[in-house]
């Protein structure tokens, strides 16, 4: 038996992100997308939810209001670009609590925290092999739009101070206002590297380094003095 999930966010390239995060899991189903919480009431009247995920800061009503006029509501995962709301979220029984742009590496740890509480539905759900790792694929806000980044892609991300450059392989880079540790947590950790406190690294696309500075696509970097015992470890690793 799978778990029916209702997806609820009014920005439609988030919905899409959902969509495919939860076709790549199995013990997962789609019951309805909605843009808004009116919407998502109507589907609740109609066919049974396990679990929300729900956006929190929509027009006409909160996530969190929606969320609290429910009699007996499903169990809830708050997607949000707004940390602020976390305490509140928790305070609802949240499963959990995701930071927009979600990574695929952290929507399977929120689904994990459910097939755990769900234990004898779900107890031979995984995510769904394939013929290969499937791609992964992150979403920036940039340009008062969602974009899209491989991850494959990225060669390396520098801080500016409220922003961080995304360098790429596919053209211009991108600029996004987060701080570099919050896109670090985003990066899958055996494929990124913090050499500095202003730079991550694509640890495939070093072409050399030396014990203070390494090279990317003809760029070379400076490796922080706190972070070169780190760095030098990891290199050593990569070529054994």
């Amino acid at each position: 038996m799978k778990l029916r999930c209702l997806l609820i966010d009014d920005e439609p390239p988030a919905l899409e992100v959902l969509q495919s995060y939860i076709e790549m899991v199995d013990g997962f189903e789609i019951a309805g997308k909605c843009y808004n919480a009116v919407q998502a009431f109507g589907v609740l009247q109609e066919k049974p939810v396990d679990l929300l995920f729900l956006d929190i800061k929509m027009p006409r009503l909160l996530g969190t209001d929606f969320l609290r006029s429910l009699r007996q509501p499903p169990k809830v995962i708050f997607t949000t670009a707004y940390p602020d709301y976390a305490l509140e979220g928790y305070e609802l029984d949240a499963v959990d609590y995701l930071l927009k742009p979600i990574p695929f590496e952290r929507f399977l740890k929120a689904v994990a925290k459910v097939m755990r509480t769900d234990a004898p539905v779900l107890a031979a759900a995984e995510v769904r092999p394939a013929a290969q790792e499937p791609t992964t694929f992150l979403y920036f806000r940039a340009d008062r739009k969602m974009v899209k980044v491989f991850t494959r892609d990225i060669l390396y991300v520098e801080s500016l101070k409220d922003y961080v450059k995304i360098v790429l392989t596919t053209g211009r880079p991108l600029v996004v206002k987060q701080t570099i540790s919050s896109v670090e947590e985003m990066l899958p950790e055996t494929a990124f590297l913090r050499i500095h406190r202003s730079f991550v690294v694509a640890i495939d696309k070093i072409t050399a380094y030396t014990p203070t500075h390494i090279d990317v696509a003809g760029q070379e970097l400076p490796v922080g003095r706190l972070y070169q015992k780190e760095v030098g470890r990891v290199l050593k690793m990569a070529v054994e």
